[in-house]
């Protein structure tokens, strides 16, 4: 069976007034030098999240992988996208996994997927338009912004392990980022994590025993997700990062199609469809949940070549990463200290990724409703605002999203109402 892309020219360069469109190649050689850019790209975000969480890092990557090839194939090969760990399940990862071990927070993490993949086949069918009426772009800011913003707590926790590994590893980070343009810019958190690693080794802070006993191919650790009644508390903190996902995706999906001059509106359905699959997958192996990468997209926007074939390349070497136990194993060796600088950046760009969003969106803070509904959002989350019903606990992420959709909605409705929105 031919294979679905054509060669884009002589398959050999990219003229400045060009791209490689998602249905076209280059070489096979160079496709598979833009695979491994795209997996260099992805790397660094994607395996921290199972180490902050505590997930097996080569599970990880190898549901990450299935998951990538998963969202192509659904997409029909038009959107390009690499689907690696999703920062916002990080606070009810923890949370759960604290209160009730990792199969119930894979639970959650089914439960989150099972309805972001309802809410694809709705889009899919009836169009983005009630979403964009759900989460204006106030909303949908705040809510990315509260969920990085509530991690602060964790970052410093990690960083007080080791002062001193995660002020270099933290510092590596700012003045790459400062530093370099193009590819080793965007590598920054990579970078700063290879810093960090490479003092921690030198101070004698790192047993390298696990990876030596390690094997080179292998199954990784599956782990079986629990559901039960009484876990419905730590179900309803996953609920908000349904609509994180949502605003990834639908970010992402405007993203491509702005860079490839092409309206991919309609793939949003499929998107979130492909997505919610995706974790659901993951949840089912003990793999952490995924989402669409920013990283990715500036490593399109540099090369200009969107062609989902470098995606297939990248998809599949993940998913070979993953079968690999002694590839995880020295993951797992990247000390707390080392965490800590790389988190309280990470962290801190999560939030700012919603701040973005109303700074793209050009929304109006002078604006009351604008003002009450993220701040008072953001406050609820950031102090973690707590308020127990009975049995069930609710978190400052549930609170300060229900907070902030209540508060825009509200004020919205009744100035509309008094004539004076």
């Amino acid at each position: 069976m031919a294979l679905p892309w054509k060669l884009h020219g002589d398959g050999k360069a990219v003229a400045s007034s060009e791209v490689v469109n998602p249905e076209e190649r280059l070489s096979w050689p160079r496709t598979i030098g833009f695979g491994a850019q795209h997996v260099v790209a992805m790397f660094g975000a994607t395996f921290l999240v199972p180490l902050i969480t505590g997930f097996p890092p080569s599970t990880t990557l190898l549901f990450s992988g299935i998951g990538t090839l998963l969202f192509l194939i659904i997409t029909a090969n038009r959107l390009p996208s690499y689907l690696g760990s999703s920062f916002a399940f990080i606070a009810p990862i923890t949370a759960a996994v604290a209160a009730e071990g990792r199969g119930a927070a894979l639970g959650g993490v089914i439960i989150v997927g099972a309805l972001l993949a309802i809410v694809g086949l709705v889009v899919h069918l009836s169009g983005t338009g009630w979403i964009n009426a759900l989460m204006p772009p106030v909303v949908a800011g705040t809510i990315v912004a509260l969920i990085g913003f509530n991690l602060a707590p964790a970052a410093k926790q990690n960083f007080e392990a080791s002062p001193l590994i995660a002020s270099i590893t933290l510092l590596a980070v700012v003045l790459v980022a400062v530093l370099f343009r193009g590819m080793i810019g965007r590598l920054s958190i990579v970078i700063g994590v290879a810093v960090g690693y490479l003092v921690a080794v030198a101070m004698g802070e790192i047993d390298f025993t696990p990876v030596a006993e390690a094997a080179w191919v292998g199954l990784p650790e599956f782990t079986t997700p629990v559901f039960d009644v009484s876990f419905l508390p730590l179900y309803l903190m996953f609920l908000p990062v349904v609509l994180a996902l949502i605003a990834e995706n639908v970010g992402h999906v405007k993203g491509v199609g702005q860079l490839t001059q092409r309206d991919l509106d309609p793939l949003t359905g499929r998107a979130l469809l492909a997505d919610g699959v995706a974790t659901v997958l993951a949840g089912v192996g003990g793999g952490s949940p995924t989402t669409t990468y920013g990283e990715n997209i500036g490593v399109m926007a540099a090369t200009r070549v969107y062609s989902t074939a470098a995606y297939w390349v990248a998809g599949i070497t993940a998913i070979l990463l993953g079968l690999s136990p002694k590839i995880g194993a020295l993951i797992f060796t990247i000390p707390q200290g080392v965490l800590g600088g790389i988190t309280t950046a990470l962290y801190g760009l999560i939030g700012i990724i919603g701040v973005r969003i109303w700074v793209e969106n050009k929304v109006d803070f002078a604006n009351p409703k604008n003002q009450l509904a993220a701040g008072v959002g953001l406050i609820v989350a950031i102090a973690d605002f707590t308020m127990n019903a009975g049995s069930v606990t609710f978190s400052g992420i549930v609170l300060g999203t229900v907070a902030t959709l209540v508060v825009y909605h509200l004020m919205n409705g009744l100035g509309r109402w008094r004539g004076t929105a």
